[in-house]
């Protein structure tokens, strides 16, 4: 059974791709607009501010479903959330395709071969940052343009 952190990671990770990526769903009614948000919806999807009314209405749905969320999160899961908003919200278009394209690839993997990425990723986070700067400098086709930490 995967573990509460990881379900939200892998949730989250989801949703962000989701921007950009996944079914598209009608909505019977307008989107909201950024001006139609509380103040507190407005604070969490801040990152998202300029481009939210160019957002489909099922993006807005998913990232309102985040700002819902959001302070039944404890700290550092929130820390989290705006960590991915924004450095989604800084991606240039060319970056929101390869990273969709990685998310499709990992999707299409085996369940053995996403629980093999997983233990290497842990792997990954748990080294110091001196082991983890010597692996990107060794392997720079590997870790060039990925946000890995």
């Amino acid at each position: 059974m995967v573990g509460y952190p990881l379900r939200f990671a892998l949730k989250i990770s989801v949703l962000i791709v989701a921007l950009c990526f996944g079914h598209v769903t009608l909505a019977a009614e307008e989107p909201v607009a950024w001006a139609q948000l509380s103040e507190q919806q407005r604070q969490v999807l801040n990152p998202l501010a300029e481009e939210w009314d160019t957002l489909r209405p099922w993006q807005r749905e998913r990232m309102l479903d985040i700002a819902h969320d959001y302070p039944k999160m404890d700290a550092k899961q929130q820390a989290l959330v705006q960590k991915r908003l924004t450095n989604w919200s800084r991606m240039t278009p060319y970056e929101r395709e390869n990273a969709r394209k990685r998310h499709q690839q990992f999707q299409s993997l085996s369940a053995e071969k996403k629980n093999e990425l997983r233990q290497k990723w842990q792997e990954y986070q748990k080294l110091p940052e001196s082991a983890r700067a010597k692996l990107r400098a060794e392997s720079p086709e590997i870790y060039s343009g990925s946000d890995l930490d």
